[in-house]
């Protein structure tokens, strides 16, 4: 390019799309670039150029209007379509550029990631140019330009005669004329003074069409005029207008001289060429308006004492803060987030005992531990209206309902329910919240929740808090403490807010799968209720009270389409499902309804889902003419529930695994529920080593070895013998003592070649003078063995008290042993019993 022949630009320019405006030639605008194409352009273009023209781009503006309203298409000298050739066989659409843009320079090119990655650009603005051809569109536009502003003809300081000459005149006195109503002890007002007398008379009307107010629309009509004098016509009464409006503000407003100032709207940089800005006509009372506004918000929010003087001391400052310092908006939005926190709103609580009692049954089946505790809450706040929210930890399996539970206890109360997932947390900002010293600081889940519902006594579910993480950031579960302690609670303090908030008067529900997990203090300031898995009869209740309508109702079908029998929902339950909660059947249920609603939507009319034999055998049925049975009810019976889910998942394998000695069952205790679990012994000649496999803990294996040390001391059966025990699932971690009786059962059945019973699981800790120690989760275990079918539990005698929360129905079907030596769990073990192996030492060391 040279100053004196005029611009010349390349003729093959790759065009950049932007929606933030539209560029005109001699001005200087800052564009964001976050979409594929042109940020692939940045990169390749941009980024790894090394020559002047490398630089030089064109700037197309956004096809459409952003005034426009209809998807009419302007007038067709406007636009050049270009058949996108690539997608003809996909789509007979086009691809619409403006015919006209603006060849600019990137002068400068900034990157960041935050919010998302895109890239900034300043770029000047040179010359016009027409798109004649596109000759690609991938990975970024690239096009034959022809160049419309010839500069050549026009010599420096040269005039123009005519009809030109004369607008050229009008333009630059209307120009003069504007910046004179300005104060010109602003150093950007003077700077533009002396600008209007050295820029070239034809490149005034892009210059100013730039500065002052104009629309995109204007603005494109600015840049169509390739003629110059026809330029100067569309400029001219934008520039009169802005000067009508100035003489009409100073009008109504008096202003005086120093006013001036106000009036000068600068929105992005200075005026000279290479700078764009905009000459505002409004003053900014908004803003005094605004502080107002939200001086009104601090008064009637009813904050407390401190919070209010904060406020108080931050609404002065805005006020005498100008508005383009960073920051106000700072201290603007810290304003904004008190004044819409419900400092002194709040709900009020529904306490008819006996109307919440009817919608806890109507939501949940069971549970009766978690609904009385529900209960007693609401006796105690009739008594005393100030009772502090309790702080309750719900642990048990998945699927059990700790979350629905904790939704329906907000409806009972007829409070806000707010969810806060802490799986994977591992920031304690997520918590407390950011100090606003720090750039994008926000306030914790905590203050975020109570803005979110907009009352102070909302019914706040943290879920997962059993699986918080920790990390440099700090410690999350650490900061929970404050929330959590009914002690502290009541100034509970954000590092955004910076001044106390009251959260007593929140009901906090935790859920967790265990409690192993969580810090003992702050385990210590939540009341546990522990929320165990179903019993087959409480699944096929819930299958048929809830999980079956719901499903129906979200697959579009009715009680008059689908039938599951509940004989049909207990093979669900025993040979496709294997957990504590009902997840897994509820999702086997919506199985059903889409293979039923294949069958409904094809138009089928039959009595149950047929197998692929009874489909054949049909189509010949119709083939003969005979008529299709009436329209009925499909019953899902057992054979329809082979054709839809396949064959069964889970067969009890219980009696099939103890066919041989060595074998025997145990019960274990998992975050998922309570389970069975084999265990394996063999032997061989050998030096008396004992192996263990199985993904064992450091507990079980010690478990091994005092099942080990408790025979010898009763019998020397082992000398010259290898041990090998096994506990299959070798993938999955097991620990713990609960194994010890299990192990030394298993450990008698192999040395002594009897069989266990079949029908016999055990559980409980030992010693190594041959005591049984009690153990936790009974409950989950013994319905794991009832769901596995079988019929004796031996247990320790210390944990017969647990049997009280066991179903009764359950109690029933089962023959609970309580021991507290092994003596008495090898004898009921064992059909016909089993010799002491104390008393007599001969039985065991026969072998």
């Amino acid at each position: 390019m040279s100053s004196n022949s005029g611009i010349q630009i390349p003729s093959r320019l790759p065009l950049l799309c932007t929606h933030d405006g539209v560029l005109l030639p001699g001005s200087t605008m800052r564009i964001s670039v976050d979409t594929a194409r042109n940020m692939q352009l940045v990169k390749s273009r941009l980024l790894k150029g090394t020559s002047l023209k490398s630089t030089i781009i064109g700037v197309i503006p956004n096809t459409r209007d952003p005034e426009h309203d209809s998807d009419e298409l302007p007038s067709l000298h406007r636009w050049v379509c270009i058949v996108r050739l690539s997608w003809a066989h996909y789509c007979n659409l086009c691809f619409c550029l403006l015919s006209i843009g603006t060849a600019g320079l990137a002068v400068q090119v900034v990157g960041s990631n935050w919010p998302k990655p895109h890239y900034t650009l300043l770029i000047t603005g040179l010359c016009r140019f027409r798109v004649t051809q596109l000759l690609r569109e991938r990975p970024f536009p690239v096009a034959e330009v022809e160049q419309l502003d010839k500069l050549e003809q026009y010599t420096e300081g040269g005039q123009a005669d005519g009809e030109l000459g004369e607008l050229s005149q009008r333009f630059y006195q209307a120009a003069v004329q504007l910046v004179g109503m300005l104060d010109m002890s602003v150093p950007v007002v003077a700077k533009l003074r002396r600008l209007l007398d050295s820029l070239p008379r034809e490149t005034l009307p892009d210059v100013l069409a730039s500065m002052i107010r104009t629309s995109n629309k204007e603005k494109l009509q600015v840049l169509d005029a390739v003629d110059l004098e026809e330029r100067f016509k569309k400029a001219l009464p934008l520039l009169t207008r802005q000067i009508e409006g100035l003489k009409l503000l100073q009008k109504t407003r008096k202003l005086r001289p120093d006013d001036d100032k106000r009036v000068l709207a600068i929105r992005k940089g200075g005026v000279f060429p290479g700078r764009q800005f905009s000459l505002d006509e409004e003053v900014e009372d908004e803003d005094g308006d605004d502080t107002a506004m939200l001086e009104k918000k601090v008064k009637a929010a009813a904050m407390p004492e401190p919070a209010l003087r904060v406020c108080l001391k931050e609404l002065k400052r805005l006020k005498k803060m100008p508005q383009s310092m960073p920051e106000y908006a700072l201290t603007h939005n810290y304003l904004e987030m008190m004044v819409e926190l419900p400092w002194s709103k709040s709900t009020t609580d529904c306490l008819d005992i006996r109307a919440a009692r009817v919608l806890l049954d109507n939501d949940h089946y069971a549970m009766e531990k978690l609904k009385r505790r529900v209960l007693e809450y609401l006796a105690v706040r009739q008594l005393k209206s100030t009772l502090k929210g309790p702080i309750l930890c719900f642990v048990g399996p998945p699927g059990v309902g700790k979350t629905s539970v904790g939704r329906s206890i907000a409806r009972t109360l007829g409070r806000e329910f707010h969810r806060i997932a802490l799986g994977g947390v591992c920031d304690q900002s997520d918590i407390r919240g950011h100090r606003r010293t720090y750039v994008g600081s926000m306030p914790g889940r905590i203050i975020n929740g109570l803005k979110t519902v907009g009352v102070n006594n909302p019914v706040f579910l943290l879920d997962e808090v059993d699986k918080l993480g920790k990390s440099l950031q700090g410690d999350p579960a650490a900061a929970l403490l404050e929330v959590l302690d009914p002690e502290q609670n009541h100034s509970f303090t954000d590092h955004y807010l910076n001044v106390p908030f009251d959260l007593s008067q929140v009901l906090f529900i935790a859920t967790a799968n265990t409690t192993a997990t969580i810090p003992p203090a702050l385990l210590d300031r939540m009341e546990v209720l522990q929320v165990p898995g179903y019993t087959q009869e409480e699944k096929v209740e819930i299958a048929h009270r809830h999980l079956i309508p719901h499903q129906l109702e979200q697959h579009g079908l009715t009680p008059q389409q689908l039938q599951i029998p509940q004989d049909t929902t207990k093979d669900i339950i025993s040979k496709y499902t294997r957990e504590a909660g009902v997840r897994s059947l509820e999702r086997k249920i919506g199985a059903i309804c889409r293979a039923v609603a294949v069958k409904v939507a094809e138009g089928h009319k039959v009595s149950r889902v047929e197998s692929p034999t009874e489909q054949h055998a049909e189509n010949k049925d119709e083939d003969s003419g005979i008529a299709s049975p009436p329209e009925m009810p499909i019953v899902i019976d057992h054979i329809a529930l082979k054709d839809i889910l396949g064959p069964p998942v889970f067969e009890m394998e219980v009696s099939e695994r103890l066919t041989l000695p060595g074998v025997a069952i145990g019960l274990a205790w998992t975050p998922m529920g309570g389970e069975i679990m084999f265990v394996e012994a063999s032997r061989m000649e050998g030096d008396g080593q004992l192996t263990l496999t199985g993904q064992l803990g450091d507990v079980m294996k010690e478990s091994a070895h005092l099942a080990i040390s408790w025979l010898r001391s009763s019998a020397d059966p082992l000398e010259g013998t290898d041990i090998h025990l096994h506990f299959p699932a070798g993938a999955v971690t097991k620990d713990g003592p609960s194994a010890g009786v299990t192990i030394v059962t298993c450990l008698a059945s192999l040395l002594s070649g009897r069989l266990v019973r079949s029908d016999v699981a055990m559980t409980g800790e030992i010693t190594l003078r041959g005591l049984v120690l009690p153990v936790g989760g009974i409950k989950d275990k013994v319905l794991a063995a009832h769901r596995a079918n079988l019929k004796r539990v031996i247990i320790p005698k210390r944990n017969e008290k647990d049997l009280e929360e066991i179903p009764a129905h359950v109690r029933a079907d089962l023959d609970f042993v309580f021991a507290s030596t092994l003596d008495e769990v090898l004898n009921a073990a064992f059909d016909g019993g089993f010799p002491a192996a104390v008393n007599h030492p001969q039985v065991v060391s026969k072998l």
